[in-house]
């Protein structure tokens, strides 16, 4: 099964996919005229405007519920990962990733509200396989879409979660990881079976805790080790283009690893983001594009840069680069992502610091797995609207919590390859439909944009923009200008 999955992902994962995010992401950056540096404090004063409706969640819920999606074991084993197999460069294009990525977030969490409908219970759904249904017109594309985002998100990635949970918690506590197992089992069956609703309220208060306490632990890392930051910014500027005694040989890789656990922590481009932007109760599109792309912001150039900072300040990395490749010395206790993150937090804050990276990934992890079920269930909604088989919701129930199981308890090496193979699969389906449906987004940021020029708040009328099929805010324009008309 390894060797399976990992040829798979040699077929996925080629630089073809690497540079096509590089290359896409530069690409909306231009059509948007770098709209992720110029609206900084636009996103910035959206994020915390708006509420919540009987039908959508508040733009800041649907931020944390995206954030919860982002921000996971990504930002902890996945970011010491890339330094392993990458050098300290891959975090300089992991930075470039989410500087670019930004405006491919913004592209298709636009198109997400744009194209979003209620489901039966009334609630908002949308994301990739909906716009690729209405706006491209091709149904069978938007099934592929939902049916490999159910793998996905269902049975592929939380297995990775799970894993980076139980191996952080026996590194500080020698939990076994079928005791962790068991407690995340439990957790998630109560989160995940309360609704849209409850993942929204629990997301809100977890995500920001758990990544300003994160972000505030490294900053006194690095204020402890402040001699040593700027030799620790040289070496990753160095490594990432080849300049740094042995990191030349693997420059390569540095960009190959910053992209990859770029796009699986920021998820720019792979679509995920969009399921939650489509939640929002917002007047107009282009603002949830707005506060997604500051998601990318957050989870990247904040949680990311925290923890290759613990990392590189206090040298708990220890790689070389010989001839046949980039070997990884791996250290006593440090057999996975999280130990070198665990080992550079414990050599500062001795007898806390293995302890405290072990809870934060517990927090980063499992929220980020009640995001997976939340993207999930949307694709299940999206196939029920044409073949109702409401016994669906239950089989994914199931699925993801023998998936959480499994993973627990499996080695991290088959873990990881799966997770990278189902973000790998969503990012070219994905990236290939916005490429073809980005002008309706690109069409609501001029809007928005002259609107606010013009003076007064936004409002949005796809007809007058001449966008089809935006149902919902057709609607929505249609009672709205009646009830004003006396």
């Amino acid at each position: 099964m390894a060797d399976v999955v990992a040829y798979l992902n040699g077929l996925v994962w080629s630089r073809a996919l690497i540079f096509l995010c590089l290359a896409v992401g530069l690409y909306f950056s231009i059509r948007t005229r770098f709209m992720q540096v110029r609206c900084i404090g636009e996103m910035v004063r959206l994020m915390f405007r708006g509420r919540a409706s009987e039908a959508g969640v508040s733009p800041f819920q649907a931020l944390a519920m995206s954030l919860s999606g982002r921000v996971g074991t990504g930002n902890i084993a996945g970011v010491a990962t890339a330094i392993t197999f990458g050098g300290p460069g891959a975090i300089f294009w992991m930075w470039v990733m989410a500087f670019l990525g930004a405006a491919t977030s913004y592209v298709e969490c636009t198109l997400a509200q744009l194209y979003k409908e209620k489901d039966d219970q009334g609630q908002y759904r949308g994301g990739p396989a909906f716009y690729i249904e209405k706006a491209m017109g091709q149904r069978w594309y938007a099934w592929i879409f939902a049916v490999v985002t159910i793998i996905a998100m269902g049975l592929l990635l939380p297995g990775v979660q799970a894993n980076s949970i139980a191996a952080g918690v026996n590194n500080a506590w020698g939990v076994a990881p079928s005791v962790s197992a068991a407690v995340i089992v439990v957790a998630l069956g109560f989160i995940v079976f309360g609704g849209v609703k409850r993942i929204a309220r629990f997301a809100e208060i977890v995500v920001p805790f758990m990544a300003l306490a994160y972000i505030l632990v490294a900053v006194v890392i690095v204020l402890i080790n402040i001699e040593q930051v700027p030799a620790m910014v040289g070496l990753i500027v160095r490594s990432a283009f080849g300049l740094e005694a042995g990191f030349g040989a693997v420059l390569g890789l540095a960009v190959e690893w910053g992209v990859k656990r770029g796009v699986y922590s920021n998820e720019a481009g792979q679509g995920s983001a969009a399921h939650a932007a489509a939640a929002a109760e917002v007047k107009h599109p282009a603002q949830q594009g707005y506060v997604q792309a500051f998601a990318v912001y957050v989870d990247t150039l904040f949680v990311c840069s925290a923890t290759a900072f613990m990392v590189l300040v206090t040298g708990r990395y220890n790689v070389q680069a010989p001839a046949g490749g980039f070997l990884v010395e791996r250290l006593p206790g440090m057999e996975t992502g999280p130990g070198y993150t665990q080992a550079a937090v414990e050599a500062v804050m001795p007898g806390f610091g293995a302890s405290f990276v072990a809870l934060a990934l517990m927090f980063f992890a499992f929220t980020t797995i009640v995001a997976y079920y939340y993207i999930a269930e949307t694709n299940v909604a999206y196939i029920n609207r044409r073949v109702h088989r409401p016994w669906l919701s239950l089989v994914l129930k199931a699925a993801l919590l023998v998936s959480v199981t499994y993973g627990a308890v499996r080695s991290a090496g088959v873990a990881w390859d799966l997770g990278d193979l189902g973000v790998g699969v969503m990012a070219w389906l994905n990236i290939v439909a916005i490429l073809i449906l980005q002008r309706p987004a690109l069409q609501c940021l001029r809007d928005y944009e002259a609107q606010k020029r013009a003076g007064g708040e936004p409002v949005f009328d796809p007809r007058r923009l001449g966008i089809r099929n935006a149902d919902w805010w057709e609607e929505r324009h249609r009672t709205t200008t009646s009830k004003e008309t006396p």
